[in-house]
């Protein structure tokens, strides 16, 4: 069975019990400003669970593509991905644990087929100190039905304060008690910190054996199940939220409890193949089966690049069929380091052609069946991606080269910065390879590269004062016609090329204006008239220009005007507007001067595009 037939018959088995399937939710959650990615099940049924009503119901099911980033340095290893896919179920005050508890276990030996002799159990162990008793409700009902696959389940204490490792597991043991470091659930963590007035309580998860072979124990200690090691893996999370924190610390039962489940597709899928290298799946192994393809290397010596490449790639893929594009800011710079490190490791397999056409179909059969309103732009994705690979090999070229520069004598923070700040090559790509390349690095490179950064960022701020006058060399006529054209500009890359388009600065004479803007490419001639074609229809259209002050937070968050340096700017502020203020062309943060209709302007014609530095791109135009 491979991972999209579990993930059917998962949804299918819920909608027998009685559960609506809802929708999953984007990658990017618009509306949560706390992450940025879905990076759990739960995390989108939060307000439900915290007492609002759902419209689909009590009983709810989906399977939810998250994205965590904090797990990036572990990839490589048998199970840690970036990537996963949560089977989720819900009781919003309806059921409780043993009916969880028994659907959990059918599913998993009679949906799936797992062995149940493979299968073990953990529980809350209680705690005194707030009056919250051990989960012996859930550890009965464990053992009934155990019990009744004609299996002894015998219970264990560990607790987690030696991580087991003088432990371990004998005889009949098969449900095993932790503290609230292993089985307890709140949105701060522990017990200490639930939040006052959220909901919380015991989980009971499930873990699959793979059994003894698999156990260093002179590495990792004795087995059982929340052990570090390869023989036990967690594949299944049943949280029992029955209590809520009080004003003075305390805990009271709920009256109304729900149930809040989340397994592993990656996980079970590996269950059912009884292999421990979650890469063997079928949502992996297509990807890890190519790469040994294109490099003519075996995965058996190559698994940690092969699988973080597969990994990447699959991240990447499901963000760029989400709507989201490589950038340099917040989920999009996420994305573009996804996509980065996946070609540095395809490198290290000898892979130095592009590769990606190779690799994204094999990811899109994966999601075939995931629905369009989630992948809304699936039959972009090869373009943006491909346009991302292509971009960051030319960037390699140029910081490969300079970093050999430096085999001899080492790097220091400054030429760190000076690799990021000329190149475009990412600071945590040069210390990887400089790590990889046994490149030595001053004993102080952070702290240089921070200093190195903080001078940059101080000489911005000097530009940008000259920026906020538009980079006037007077305020003469023909200087204020090209001060407006550059807003005009702006607007127009912003709508041909992207919308992350940024000005860069700004050099304006009588004669002529020099615009830089962030772009990771060379315009091509087409993208080139089609700008000039659109900033000339806006002048020919002789649309107005008006201007008032307001309010730094109303200008940034309700007009949506367009500003870089918001932490900079002054609590009152300029806004210039062009045409319509229901619906500009236009609406921008400045300190003029400007015409009062574009059709003042002139004809706008680019005379040169070129490189500014790593990563700007710089327009020459004049008016006419």
């Amino acid at each position: 069975m491979d991972a999209s037939e579990i993930r059917q018959k998962y949804l299918a088995f819920m909608q027998a019990k009685g559960h609506a399937q809802i929708a999953p939710a984007p990658l990017v959650l618009e509306n949560d400003p706390t992450t940025l990615f879905t990076g759990s099940g739960m995390q989108p049924l939060l307000p439900y669970l915290l007492g609002q009503a759902h419209p689909a119901g009590k009983r709810l099911t989906d399977s939810q593509p998250c994205l965590r980033l904090q797990d990036i340095d572990d990839v490589g290893d048998p199970r840690h991905t970036t990537v996963f896919e949560m089977l989720g179920n819900w009781s919003l005050g309806d059921y409780f644990k043993e009916v969880q508890i028994r659907n959990f276990f059918d599913f998993l030996t009679e949906e799936v087929g797992l062995d149940p002799q493979k299968i073990f159990v953990t529980c809350f162990i209680g705690n005194e100190k707030y009056g919250i008793p051990r989960d012996d409700e859930s550890a009965r009902i464990w053992q009934k039905v155990f019990a009744e696959a004609g299996i002894t389940a015998e219970i264990a204490e560990i607790g987690a304060a030696d991580n087991g490792r003088t432990r371990g597991i004998s005889g009949n043991e098969r449900i095993f008690f932790y503290d609230d470091k292993e089985n307890w659930w709140s949105r701060g963590g522990g017990i200490e910190s639930t939040p006052i007035g959220d909901p919380c309580g015991p989980d009971s998860e499930v873990f699959y054996d793979f059994g003894e072979q698999h156990q260093d124990e002179a590495k990792f200690g004795k087995a059982h199940p929340a052990s570090d090691g390869a023989r036990f893996m967690e594949i299944g999370n049943q949280v029992f939220m029955q209590y809520r924190r009080l004003e003075d610390g305390s805990f009271e039962e709920l009256q109304n409890k729900n149930v809040d489940f989340g397994a592993g597709l990656e996980r079970i899928a590996a269950a059912a193949i009884n292999s421990y290298d979650v890469f063997q799946i079928s949502l992996l192994k297509p990807i890890i089966d190519k790469l040994v393809e294109l490099s003519g290397k075996s995965y058996e010596s190559n698994t940690a690049d092969m699988r973080v490449i597969a990994d990447h790639l699959r991240g990447a893929y499901l963000l760029s069929a989400q709507g989201l594009k490589p950038s340099n800011k917040q989920q999009g710079y996420a994305m573009r380091r996804l996509i980065r490190r996946a070609i540095l490791k395809a490198l290290n397999l000898g892979i130095e052609q592009d590769f990606l056409a190779e690799i994204l179909p094999l990811i899109a059969q994966n999601y075939a069946d995931l629905p369009d309103d989630i992948l809304t732009t699936r039959e972009q994705v090869l373009d943006v991606l491909s346009h991302e690979e292509q971009a960051f090999r030319r960037t390699l070229r140029r910081g490969m080269k300079e970093l050999r520069r430096f085999e001899r004598d080492g790097l220091t923070g400054k030429e760190l910065f000076m690799l990021q700040d000329t190149c475009g090559f990412p600071l945590e790509l040069s210390v990887e390879e400089a790590y990889r390349q046994n490149i030595p690095l001053s004993e102080n490179w952070r702290a240089e590269f921070d200093a190195s950064l903080a001078q940059q960022r101080e000489r911005s701020k000097t530009a940008s004062k000259g920026m906020f006058k538009g980079g006037l060399e007077d305020h003469g006529a023909q200087t204020t016609k090209y001060h407006t054209a550059t807003h005009l500009l702006l607007a127009a890359l912003q709508q041909l090329i992207s919308p992350d388009i940024c000005q860069q600065g700004s050099n304006i004479t009588a004669d002529r204006m020099r615009f830089d803007f962030n772009c990771d490419h060379k315009l091509t001639p087409e993208e080139k008239q089609q700008i000039e074609a659109q900033v000339n229809a806006w002048i020919e259209a002789d649309l107005p220009v008006s201007h008032a002050e307001f309010d730094k937070a109303y200008a940034r968050d309700t007009l949506k005007a367009h500003g870089q340096f918001w932490e900079k700017y002054p609590a009152r502020l300029t806004v210039y507007t062009i045409g319509d203020p229901d619906a500009p062309v236009s609406r921008e943060v400045c300190g003029g001067p400007h015409v009062t209709h574009t059709g003042e302007i002139g004809r706008f014609k680019i005379k040169k595009e070129e490189s500014s530095s790593a990563g700007v791109r710089r327009i020459k135009a004049i008016v006419e």
